[in-house]
Formats: structure tokens, sequence, C-alpha cells
């Protein structure tokens, strides 16, 4: 028996592969501005000396890093909609998705945190500098300077699991392979397109953090270690 391949079909569908890589691309912005945020001041939180705020930190990082991000948008979609908040597709997806990578990203940066020598802050300290200088030049940029590239592979590992939206209808790339496959019957012409689609976004999210990366943090770029 022999296939008889026809991409014909399947591309001539190519607008709404774009309307898909579109959304696509708008949830792992949304959620990686969020959720780097999110995580940096969990981060803090959990090194903070009120036992109360890094309980609270400890227990939403343990809470969401052992549980599964398609439950949690499931939580999230029919959660808020038993509540009578009912929200669009994106807007549910964009939570869990902030949720989720918050979590790991706490990790992340707590871990870049706990790399700063305490003698730094100290030294800070005694140059008469305020708290909110010495958290920006001598902990937060430092300690993402050194998790960077585990931050980077990180978000593009988030671009890819918006994949899973799909699940609650979000208009995504994996969402509009489905409605493609289902009209055309090219199962795998349909998702060999997808993921070329999905090997682009990750090669330009790569290029475009490391462009970041470069602009960011000087010292790494004239020391030429890999970010």
């Amino acid at each position: 028996m022999t296939y008889k391949f026809d991409f014909a079909s399947v591309l001539a569908q190519w607008p709404l592969f774009l309307h898909g890589a579109w959304l696509t691309i708008k949830l792992s912005l949304a959620a990686t501005l969020l959720g780097l945020l999110i995580g940096t001041l969990c981060a803090i939180g959990r090194g903070s000396r009120n036992a109360f705020v890094a309980r609270a930190c400890a227990t939403y990082v343990e809470a969401i890093r052992n549980t599964p991000l398609l439950v949690q948008i499931f939580l999230v979609y029919f959660g808020l909609a038993s509540v009578g908040l009912k929200v669009p597709a994106f807007v549910a997806a964009v939570l869990a998705m902030v949720i989720n990578v918050g979590a790991y990203t706490t990790e992340i940066m707590r871990a870049g945190i706990e790399s700063i020598h305490r003698s730094q802050i100290e030294a800070a300290e005694c140059l008469a500098l305020s708290r909110a200088q010495v958290y920006w030049h001598v902990i937060l940029r430092p300690a993402m300077e050194r998790v960077y590239p585990a931050l980077t592979s990180q978000f593009v590992l988030l671009m890819l699991a918006t994949s899973i939206t799909s699940q609650i209808s979000a208009e995504e790339l994996t969402a509009i392979a489905n409605r493609v496959q289902s009209d055309t019957f090219r199962s795998f012409e349909t998702y060999a397109v997808v993921a070329v689609f999905y090997l682009l976004l990750s090669l330009m999210m790569r290029g475009l953090f490391w462009a970041a990366g470069q602009a960011l943090f000087t010292r790494r770029r004239k020391l030429g270690t890999p970010l």
C-alpha cells in the first residue's frame, strides 16, 4: 500500500496557520513577561524573613510543579466558569500558563539569587545604596545573568506547551492543525507543517533571547560567555 503525499490542500490553509502562529506568539509573550515577574517576586518571597510569605511561596511552587499543566488549565477555565466568571479561552490559557511558568521561574531565579555572595550585598550597603538599588544592581540583575540560559530554555518550552491550550479551544497552532486535518483528511501533512512552524518559532525565540542577553548583559558579551 502506497501513500501519496499531498501538501497542496494543507498549504492552501496558510492564513489559518498564520492566525494560529500569531495567537501562539501572543500566548507565549504574555505568559513569559507575567511569569518572569511573578517568578522573580516569589523567588524574593521564598528568601523572606517573614515565615508566612516564605511558606506561601514554597507551597505555590510545590503545588504547581507537582501537577500537570493540562489539569491546571482545566481548573482555571472550568473553575472560573463554575463560580460565574466566564472568561475567553485565551484569557484562561494565559492565566494558567502564567501560574505554571511562574513556579518554575521562581526556582530558577531563586538559584540565581542564592548564588550572590553575602559580601557583595554588604559592600553595596556600605556604599549607601538604597534597598531598591541593591536588589536591582547587586542581586536581581547579576542573578538573572547567571541563570539566563535556563530561563531562555524554560520560556521556549513554555511556547511549545501552548499546544495544550487547544484542549480548551484556544485557537493556537495545534487547534488550527486539528481543524485543518479534519477538513483535509491529511493528518501527516498537517502536523508536519505545524512541526515546522513550531521549529521556526523556537529558533526565533532563541534568537530574540540571545539578542536581549547581548543588550542586557554586556559583561558576558565582553567575556564571551554563552547566553
